[in-house]
């Protein structure tokens, strides 16, 4: 490991909007935060949004900044990318965001039932051999289901094609209708945080000429998801 991340590792273990667990199995026992984030984190009753695979919490801090009335938390297991969200948030000041370091799989061991209201994934891995690892599978959406109030909006920005029309064909298959859908975002009429918003890697992926697609939907927590057969083209 670098001195660099052995450097931001050290630094960040004294933020105050950092929560990195020891133990992250949780077999037995739930995390202490679990049910309670905004009351013992947040100290507020304002709804929670959750950024998976936040990488450097670009999404995390943006959404923040844009609406001082929600909680944001960001949520990676890579710990040097966390820490230019986190120090970030600290350097402007903003005490509705703070970033979990853990593995996507494991949160509905941080977070209880009806505690999260809305979900952003934002350029997560398309894992083109993987389809249950992808993070709109029906995996991970049944697991998004353990956490998410009734009705949760749940957000898709990518460049991957694949992962745009892969999680495009689950919800048809499931009867869920996007309440948006476009496979060029900055050529559509949408307006709102997906364009005001930009990572550091989406403003690459821009200059290179790749278009960015983005969705969003309504998830019902009454209504399991059905994984669709394998879907590895894209169109």
């Amino acid at each position: 490991m670098s001195k660099n991340k052995l450097a931001k590792f050290a630094e960040m273990a004294d933020f105050k909007n950092v929560v990195q667990p020891d133990d992250v199995s949780f077999d037995r026992t739930p995390y202490i935060l679990r049910g309670k984030w905004r009351d013992d984190f947040f100290h507020n009753a304002n709804p929670l949004t959750l950024e998976l695979g936040c990488g450097k919490g670009e999404y995390t801090v943006g959404l923040a900044k844009n609406n001082p009335s929600g909680n944001y938390i960001g949520i990676d297991i890579k710990g040097a990318r966390i820490w230019t969200g986190a120090k970030s948030a600290l350097e402007q000041n903003l005490d509705n965001v703070g970033f979990l370091r853990t593995k996507i799989d494991l949160i509905d061991k941080f977070f209880d039932q009806d505690e999260v209201s809305e979900i952003w994934v934002t350029f997560a891995d398309p894992q083109p051999k993987k389809q249950n690892k992808r993070l709109t599978s029906a995996y991970f959406l049944n697991l998004y289901r353990k956490i998410c109030v009734n009705g949760a909006r749940i957000h898709l920005k990518t460049d991957s094609r694949l992962l745009h029309f892969y999680t495009k064909a689950l919800l048809e298959a499931n009867g869920i209708t996007p309440e948006f859908a476009t496979d060029d975002l900055y050529a559509s009429d949408f307006k709102g945080v997906a364009v005001e918003i930009q990572t550091f890697y989406e403003k690459m992926f821009l200059a290179e000429g790749k278009k960015i697609t983005y969705l969003t939907f309504l998830l019902d927590k009454n209504k399991p998801v059905v994984e669709i057969p394998k879907f590895v083209e894209e169109p």
